[in-house]
């Protein structure tokens, strides 16, 4: 009986401590994040980021916990089934002592102990006087056991409740973290929003819905195949009738401020995003100088060409870009300096975006 409920005792605080350090971990973490102010466009689009991944981790803490507990109550379920039975089984071994306990005791018709006692010889008597004992203590033993069982039946109810408790308590923690990085992603990509317009870069009707460049919906744009990126996953770049993929054009538009603070205009932009017929049509034009249609990083809004003085190799402009497009998560890809030879084609990679300062 020791071993059963010291076992679940211990269990059951260990996973109390378990979630009580996680969610403080949590806790700090998220508090740690929303501390956070941004300053340009890039952190911005990486601060939404994160806020939306901690929406998905928080929701992805909060199923695995509820799994957890799940399984500590159903252990601690089996065990009070287990006690339950144990109980059942000594009730079914006390009833013949307690029947006949009761008829030595209580029955007038044998008139009480004295029938039981009386009669025969000294040795029959002492023999009859130590059944009785016997009797009695095994009765009392049964009750002993039975008591037992029933405080542990009551140790384990109230630690599955503790436990059910702790587990609803941390459920509404980790909604109301939801719930606040919820509402603090919807705030920055409100205010990147709000920035793009600035920049005159023109997104639907006001700044109600960032569409397209949202950075939050870039898993969207990852499931469309190359060239068949729907206009409201592409996000529109202050150069008009140009657009990328959301995280890309944000980055980019932060290198373009960067950019026109260093030579007076903003980067010039011959093509962008192509689509599947798009890049059909360029590839027949320049027949083993354009990427195989379906293939080409314009097809998933993550290249661009540029001109404006950035096309021509080892120009200021293309110097300043090499130099300074990586700290945006833009490069001018290794292919490209040689076969085919194009000085103008530049591409963005989420993986150095998201690994920015």
């Amino acid at each position: 009986m020791t071993s059963l409920t010291g076992a679940s005792t211990a269990a059951a605080a260990s996973a109390r401590t378990t979630v009580d350090a996680s969610a403080r971990t949590d806790a700090a973490v998220w508090a740690g994040e929303l501390g956070k102010e941004p300053t340009s466009l890039t952190e911005l689009r990486r601060e939404a980021q994160k806020a939306y991944k901690s929406i998905e981790d928080a929701n992805r803490a909060l199923v695995a916990r509820q799994k957890k507990f799940a399984g500590v109550e159903k252990e601690l379920a089996g065990k009070l089934t287990r006690l339950q039975q144990a109980t059942a089984e000594l009730n079914r071994l006390r009833k013949p002592l307690s029947d006949l306990a009761a008829s030595l005791y209580q029955d007038p018709s044998v008139g009480g102990l004295s029938p039981f006692i009386a009669g025969g010889d000294g040795t029959a008597i002492l023999r009859r006087m130590s059944d009785m004992q016997h009797l009695v203590a095994g009765h009392n033993t049964v009750l002993s056991e039975a008591s037992k069982l029933l405080e542990g039946q009551q140790r384990l109810a109230q630690e599955a409740q503790e436990l059910r408790a702790a587990s609803l308590l941390q459920e509404a923690q980790l909604s109301a973290q939801v719930t606040l990085m919820r509402k603090r992603s919807t705030t920055l990509v409100r205010s990147l929003t709000r920035a793009l317009v600035k920049l005159g870069v023109k997104i639907g009707q006001g700044t109600e819905g960032a569409g397209g460049c949202d950075p939050t919906r870039i898993a969207q744009a990852e499931q469309y195949p190359n060239g068949l990126l729907p206009k409201n996953i592409l996000c529109p770049l202050p150069q008009g009738g140009e657009t990328l993929r959301a995280d890309a054009a944000i980055a980019f538009a932060d290198l373009n401020l960067a950019y026109k603070k260093r030579f007076g205009t903003p980067m010039c932009i011959s093509d962008s995003y192509r689509s599947l017929g798009e890049q059909q049509a360029v590839y027949y034009r320049r027949p083993g100088f354009a990427a195989t249609p379906g293939k080409s990083n314009h097809g998933l809004g993550l290249a661009v060409d540029l001109c404006g003085g950035v096309q021509s190799f080892r120009s200021a402009q293309f110097n300043w870009l090499e130099a300074n497009g990586k700290k945006y998560g833009w490069f001018h890809p290794d292919w490209a300096y040689h076969s085919p030879f194009e000085p103008w084609h530049w591409e963005y990679d989420p993986k150095l975006g998201s690994l920015l300062p």
